[in-house]
């Protein structure tokens, strides 16, 4: 039992410490791609539902300012994930483990917050026609995987 529970919180801390780590290893290439990640993402989106060169700066300008806040609190998250770590041992303090747990769901919970406010916001750029196209896309693309998962399923059986 308790190797499932250290196999658990090591997967918690390695899924906090990811995009820390892969910042750490190249900072600069490591912008670059994210630019560029950004720049395709927002290119599909233009392509999806033809945004105008406006809004695409304008969803540039958000994901950037966006995501430079969930990365510092991704930061924020895996250094408390580490002091928690550091408080498994024969003479923890349970006290110690549950402040930084309950500080852990502060800054994970503002993540998310953030990640739901840059989805709102992104969305308040488009104009109800490319909202509805996109629903239409989005939809599509729900039924498509869900007949690839459905494949996938029959070809396990035989």
């Amino acid at each position: 039992m308790k190797l499932v529970k250290l196999f658990g919180t090591a997967l918690v801390a390695l899924s906090l410490a990811a995009p820390t780590l892969a910042q750490q290893a190249g900072a600069a290439p490591q912008a670059r791609q994210a630019n560029a990640g950004q720049g395709d993402q927002v290119d599909q989106l233009a392509r999806m539902v033809g945004l105008t060169d406006e809004q695409q700066e304008e969803i540039r300008g958000i994901l950037e300012d966006m995501q430079g806040e969930i990365a510092t609190l991704r930061e924020e998250a895996r250094a408390l994930q580490e002091k928690m770590q550091a408080e498994i041992k024969a003479d923890y303090d349970e006290d110690a483990i549950r402040e930084h747990g309950e500080d852990l769901g502060d800054v994970t919970g503002e993540i998310a917050a953030l990640s739901a406010l840059m989805q709102a916001r992104v969305d308040s750029v488009f104009t109800q026609e490319q909202r509805d196209e996109l629903d239409r896309k989005m939809q599509q693309m729900r039924q498509q995987m869900q007949q690839q998962r459905q494949m996938m399923q029959q070809q396990g059986q035989q």
